[in-house]
């Protein structure tokens, strides 16, 4: 764990702990009287290291904050409170690995992009399409989950959808497969300070009443935050290239491998932004030409920032990547899954007010289909 100073306002936080226990469940605040009806916002758990040994762990529950510290020797195991009691959490005391971003012999692979908080769709899709049992359990096998960035803003879940994609992870990794949640425009502004976005739920909630920045909320000393910090940008399992925005031909105009872009932008997340601003790369990465807000396969503008990319300049991103598509997120599609550039181009940022639901794309065999959010494939061409 690295020794940095601290955002949280750890004595505030101290303050509010009731019990030291490892495995010990969160339990509610004594003598207080029923919250008022308007504080009924809930959100957690959310899980602070104070040190490699010491973890906080806290909810925000019906307008007050519930927190218990734990001793932890290797992992951290305890279940919630206010609407998390079914769910039993194992966090890992070590932080996590950062993970290959190129993997060959993948068997199957279903990827879902753009879920913005909306947690329900997200299981609805991931039931139906067989990614997961009736109690939200791993049941895939070997197969590898994509998830193509923007989990953060908009929806008002986005923390039960960042544990899910988180316990998937893990359970997936026990039957052979793998999950991988990859960082869009959105994970970098939330983390990075940039809260346009930000459902009311949060900023009118828990961090109204706590002062704990909703950044802080994701830092590097937060279970999230550091878990968020070992993710890529772009990642190719066999012959498949995953990007949120896509990759600018000015990726390849600079030499960039996808380790570059991957390592850098991990070392990049927490720069100030003075540092941020006389980092040329860094800068590139996450700005509006980068791969994580590209729009240059799809809906380029007259403008310089996103001309249309040629199908030439398509060709030599595929090329340089070793790839033979590329799967983006991000510019929302005319409706459903669709294909562009000549099959090079598929974009799964969908319409879900209209359709009702997310859409999901497998690959399997060879071929890609469009899976509906009532589990049913259509064959792409």
């Amino acid at each position: 764990m690295m020794n940095r100073p601290r955002n949280i306002s750890i004595a505030w936080l101290a303050a509010m702990v009731t019990l030291t226990a490892c495995t010990a469940r969160v339990a509610p605040a004594q003598n207080q009287a029923a919250p008022a009806a308007a504080d009924t916002l809930r959100d957690g758990p959310h899980v602070y290291w104070q040190n490699d040994s010491t973890a906080i762990v806290f909810y925000f529950c019906d307008g007050r904050m519930e927190s218990q510290r734990l001793q932890v020797a290797d992992t951290l195991r305890f279940t919630g409170l206010c609407g998390d009691e079914a769910n039993a959490h194992s966090i890992p005391a070590r932080a996590p690995e950062v993970r290959p971003h190129m993997v060959d012999g993948v068997s199957k692979i279903f990827a879902v992009s753009d879920i913005h908080g909306e947690y329900e769709a997200l299981v609805d899709l991931l039931r139906n399409s067989g990614i997961v049992d009736e109690d939200l359990r791993w049941s895939w096998g070997n197969g590898h989950l994509v998830i193509d960035g923007d989990v953060f803003d908009r929806g008002d879940r986005v923390t039960e959808c960042f544990w899910l994609i988180y316990r998937l992870e893990q359970e997936a990794e026990l039957a052979g497969g793998r999950v991988h949640m990859l960082i869009g425009n959105h994970e970098v502004m939330a983390m990075m300070g940039d809260l346009r976005y930000v459902n009311t739920k949060y900023m009118g909630g828990i961090v109204r009443r706590t002062h704990i920045t909703y950044p802080d909320l994701f830092g590097p000393d937060m279970e999230l935050g550091r878990w968020l910090r070992s993710k890529h940008l772009a990642i190719r399992l066999n012959d498949v290239l995953f990007v949120h925005a896509g990759i600018p031909p000015e990726a390849v105009e600079r030499g960039l491998s996808l380790d570059d872009m991957n390592r850098i932008a991990r070392e990049s997340l927490d720069l100030r932004t003075y540092e941020l601003a006389f980092s040329d790369t860094a800068d590139f990465l996450f700005g509006g030409a980068g791969p994580t807000w590209y729009r240059g396969f799809y809906k380029a503008s007259e403008s310089s920032r996103y001309p249309a990319a040629t199908s030439e300049e398509i060709e030599a991103i595929l090329e340089v990547y070793g790839a033979e598509t590329v799967v983006v997120g991000h510019t929302q599609t005319e409706l459903e899954i669709e294909v562009s550039h000549a099959g090079r181009v598929i974009g799964i940022d969908v319409r879900v007010p209209e359709l009702g639901s997310l859409q999901g794309l497998l690959w399997q065999d060879g071929a890609f289909y469009r899976v509906t959010g009532t589990g049913q494939l259509e064959r792409l061409e």
